[in-house]
């Protein structure tokens, strides 16, 4: 649920939708942590100024802690 909406908001923001991947690693019980990975280019437009863009997303995304009792940690990484 969370990983398709990242990858579907995600290929909005980007010049690159092609190259947007997203991971979801289980840190432990009650946290994930979401990895975005972009083109080099579209790492800046997903973080934004002052990393407002990043920051909206995450507040978005700590609306599914509410339904599905999870934290999440973002990250945003250019393809390697």
């Amino acid at each position: 649920m969370v990983d398709a909406f990242l990858i579907a908001y995600s290929k909005l923001l980007v010049e690159h939708p092609e190259d947007i991947s997203v991971e979801i690693t289980e840190i432990d019980e009650g946290l994930d942590e979401i990895t975005i990975y972009a083109n080099d280019e579209d790492v800046g437009k997903l973080i934004g100024k002052q990393g407002r863009m990043i920051n909206s997303i995450k507040t978005v995304i700590s609306g599914c802690k509410a339904k599905y009792g999870k934290n999440y940690r973002l990250n945003v990484k250019p393809i390697a």
